[in-house]
């Protein structure tokens, strides 16, 4: 059986893997019926035309999921959700506060630290258990784009220029919600910082901090455009979670009472932690 070779968004072109497509599918919550409709639907067609791409086929598989269950198509929409957290990065700092706000860590966003050299300001800063973690938040709102070495060595620097300072011992960690490079990756690991990606580590990357803690964006709402969601997070509604606990902020787009109550039911169920399918 010959295999399928699709492009990627860098423009590089990558072997169809039927595998990593059922466990984006199963990641989503779909139920094993949904998952192999929908892979058996690409299967047939992969190669050709729209599904030739891996964009295309995202988008192909999305819209077969949103007939059926829009919920489950928000999921599977959540890496691109988080991408729509820009264009600056100052919301997914918020959104990564949030999450280790959930896991027990007292946070603070945009703080400055003085360094020996020059003061630093600092994406989040987090306490737990009487440790101080710095945290730099790289956000990329583009498909296709990685943090490299060159983002590890920035991070890693501006740490070491804290540390010398003296007056106070710190951990430091480098959150992206992008993937990062295999030096980025051996470079972190060799000075001991904590770097977490899309995908990476196997356990405790991006995806599974927001599943595990029930803390979706509020760009995974399909019952809001755009515009509302920015709207939103630029009066501080990151979460879906914040919606659910302030509902009059949807006051403002003058929705109907259904238009509203919709809206927060599809919020309340982004407000909890995913269910894996079996």
């Amino acid at each position: 059986m010959n295999t399928v070779s699709i492009v990627k968004k860098s423009g590089e072109r990558e072997p169809f893997i039927e595998e990593k497509l059922k466990r984006s599918l199963s990641r989503s919550g779909a139920q094993q019926k949904l998952i192999d409709e929908v892979v058996a639907h690409i299967v047939g067609e992969v190669g050709r035309g729209e599904l030739s791409t891996t964009d295309g086929i995202y988008r192909h598989a999305f819209k077969l999921l949103r007939k059926r269950s829009r919920m489950v198509a928000s999921r599977y929409h959540l890496r691109r959700a988080i991408m729509e957290l820009g264009p600056s990065g100052h919301p997914f700092e918020h959104f990564i506060a949030r999450i280790l706000e959930a896991d027990g860590y007292k946070t603070t966003v945009g703080s400055v630290l003085a360094g020996a050299c020059v003061d630093h300001e600092i994406d989040v800063l987090a306490e737990k258990d009487g440790e101080t973690t710095i945290i730099e938040c790289k956000f990329h709102n583009q498909q296709g784009i990685k943090s490299d070495v060159k983002t590890s060595l920035y991070v890693h620097a501006r740490f070491e220029d804290i540390r010398k300072n003296g007056k106070q011992r710190f951990g430091v960690w480098l959150v992206t919600n992008t993937k990062l490079t295999g030096d980025a990756i051996r470079y972190a690991e060799c000075v001991g910082m904590k770097a977490i990606g899309w995908s990476y580590p196997s356990v405790g990357n991006v995806q599974d901090l927001v599943e595990r803690s029930g803390l979706h964006p509020v760009t995974c709402l399909t019952s809001l455009n755009r515009g509302q969601k920015q709207n939103l997070m630029e009066r501080g509604i990151v979460v879906c979670r914040d919606l659910v606990e302030k509902p009059e902020t949807l006051g403002e787009f003058n929705f109907s009472p259904s238009k509203t109550k919709k809206t927060l039911r599809e919020a309340e169920s982004f407000s909890r932690p995913v269910e894996k399918s079996e």
